[in-house]
């Protein structure tokens, strides 16, 4: 039998398992020569849990992610290192530009539209106080989540349910111009499931991650073709990059960067709505 974890992974995790049910930090482990037999049976649970494929951050209620401390639930999806590079990206852009004083007014309004955990909202406002940042999803289980994500990371974020297909639910989200819009939609077709672990297919909710195979740019295309953000973000499908930048030309997007990930993949692409 193939094993759930292979051996660094599984020693990571062990010490993870340790550290947050104990309230003790490895040194202290050590030196304590283990845990008590206090904690023993709810170490088993867990573990028995994790020899499942239930990922760690389910388990456990939270995960840590870019300096957050984020509530993380089967409604919302795990947040990925990749997602912290869009979030350092859109800070670097913005730096930039008001250093070349391009910004004149650096109070910002910010659309984050599938935000989940809500944790690129909260990375962006928890960054720039200043910004005036709103996150919305389709599901309301989501945007519970985030909204005590907010409060756990002590920033204020507007949080709304809206599908960005429907007028009739898209209300005043989606009337504005916003200075950025940022999405990391759901961009992993169909046919790609047979390749994904069981730790992503049988725990993670699949609305947040699956597209038609006949129309994997259905998100990028609806979100760039509503026209409400100067500058647009987007995560993407790494095998996407030329079409999602098509699409945003087609929609009137200038100064467009497809820009790689640490593992040299294509993964954000960003543009700005010509004047």
């Amino acid at each position: 039998m193939e094993p759930a974890y292979d051996a660094d992974e599984a020693e990571g995790l062990a010490w993870w398992v340790a550290e947050e049910i104990t309230g003790l930090s490895r040194a202290e482990i050590i030196y304590h020569a283990g845990v008590s037999k206090l904690f023993e049976q709810k170490i088993e649970e867990v573990i028995e849990r994790l020899l499942r494929h239930e990922p760690v951050q389910y388990v456990f209620g939270h995960t840590l992610w870019n300096g957050l401390d984020l509530k993380v639930t089967p409604a919302t999806l795990i947040p990925r290192p990749e997602t912290a590079e869009l979030v350092e990206k859109i800070g670097k852009n913005y730096e930039l530009q008001i250093t070349n004083y391009e910004l004149q007014n650096t109070h910002l309004k910010v659309l984050d539209i599938g935000t989940g955990s809500g944790c690129i909202a909260i990375a962006l406002k928890k960054a720039h106080p200043e910004w005036e940042v709103t996150g919305i999803d389709i599901s309301a289980e989501a945007i519970e989540v985030a909204r005590e994500n907010a409060v756990r990371n002590g920033v204020e974020v507007a949080f709304g349910v809206a599908d960005i297909f429907s007028p009739l639910s898209s209300f005043y989200f989606l009337l504005s111009t916003f200075d950025l819009v940022v999405s990391n939609p759901p961009y992993i077709c169909e046919s790609e499931k047979s390749s994904m672990k069981s730790n992503v297919l049988d725990y993670e909710p699949g609305t947040a991650l699956f597209v038609p195979d006949d129309d994997p740019m259905r998100f990028y295309r609806r979100i760039a073709e509503l026209k409400i953000g100067r500058s647009l973000f987007f995560e993407i499908n790494e095998v996407y990059g030329a079409e999602v930048a098509q699409t945003m030309r087609d929609c009137g997007y200038t100064d467009i960067q497809i820009i790689q990930d640490m593992y040299g993949k294509d993964r954000i692409v960003e543009g700005r709505m010509a004047e």
